[in-house]
């Protein structure tokens, strides 16, 4: 298995869990609108870091990748399957959310 297939398959976990969380969520409609900048400004950041850091990790020798297993594709040295674990974890932590917030009164 390739490290994008692995990517892959961890982001596409974290869009189904996503997209239960929020059809179980009554007030979806409010959440996205108030969660769409900060979630892409978080994006941004998330990326920006992963970049400059796993450069430096690369870098210096503290992380291989066998070049087999890779797309091809890389930003610096960073291989771009590297950008899909935090993506994933940027999905993931506003699903658990609202998997795991308690429900009001009002909504039974």
């Amino acid at each position: 298995m390739t490290y994008l297939w692995l990517s892959l398959a961890f982001l596409a976990v974290a869009a189904v869990v996503l997209a239960v969380a929020l059809t179980r969520a009554r007030d979806r409609r409010s959440l996205v609108r108030r969660w769409w900048l900060p979630v892409t400004v978080a994006g941004v950041l998330i990326a920006v870091l992963t970049a400059v850091f796993d450069n430096l990790m690369i870098g210096v020798g503290l992380m291989t990748y066998g070049g087999a297993h890779l797309a091809g594709l890389r930003l610096g040295l960073v291989p771009i399957e590297d950008f899909a674990y935090p993506l994933a974890g940027l999905l993931l932590l506003p699903a658990v959310w609202l998997l795991l917030r308690r429900r009001s009164r009002e909504e039974g």
